[in-house]
């Protein structure tokens, strides 16, 4: 079982300074198809500003209820799973109160372009998801990524991703993808 969420706050600016980072339409849209192509039960737009949480709203209803959800009825299914929290407690929160049970662990498993101690390969992480009935948040961060004690407060951390240089900052759209697709497609 799988949830996807997108931080906003606190993550890390080109300084390394805790910010929080505006959201974006593109990341709203991009993620939300990947998690309903991949089977995420949930996408989570994690932002701590009213402001910011109502921008969404509008976007998201113009998609789901006005002439869009007409015009692309692709995109209106894909925003049926996009939710707004406040914080990664309240994401924890409404999946425990989701799941009901109390049987099934959340793990929290997040996503970094720094490469840490106790990182898990995509491959060791996808034979886990499969084996159990279990759920798994998939923590993605904005900016320049997660602050560092929400990546330790996790139960994993991907490994990042890597292309054949140097270069590694690729938008969060494109690491959902690329990581969704190792951890979930055929």
């Amino acid at each position: 079982m799988l949830y996807v969420a997108l931080v906003h706050a606190p993550v890390y600016n080109k300084n390394m300074e805790t910010i929080t980072s505006s959201i974006t339409n593109l990341d709203i849209h991009d993620i939300a198809r990947c998690a309903a192509t991949y089977g995420a039960r949930s996408y989570y737009i994690v932002h701590p500003s009213p402001a910011q949480q109502e921008l969404t709203r509008r976007i998201m209803g113009f998609w789901q209820e006005g002439i869009g959800a007409t015009y692309n009825p692709d995109r209106r299914e894909a925003f049926v799973r996009v939710k707004l929290a406040a914080d990664l407690a309240e994401v924890r929160d409404e999946i425990h109160r989701e799941l009901g049970d109390g049987e099934r662990k959340v793990y929290q498993v997040a996503t970094d372009a720094r490469l840490y101690p106790n990182t898990v390969d995509y491959a060791d992480l996808r034979a886990r998801m499969e084996k159990g009935d279990d759920a798994y948040l998939l923590v993605f961060g904005t900016g320049s990524g997660i602050v560092s004690e929400e990546i330790r407060r996790s139960d994993y951390i991907l490994r990042p991703i890597y292309g054949p240089g140097t270069y590694n900052h690729l938008s969060v759209r494109s690491a959902a993808a690329i990581i969704l697709d190792r951890l979930c497609g055929r």
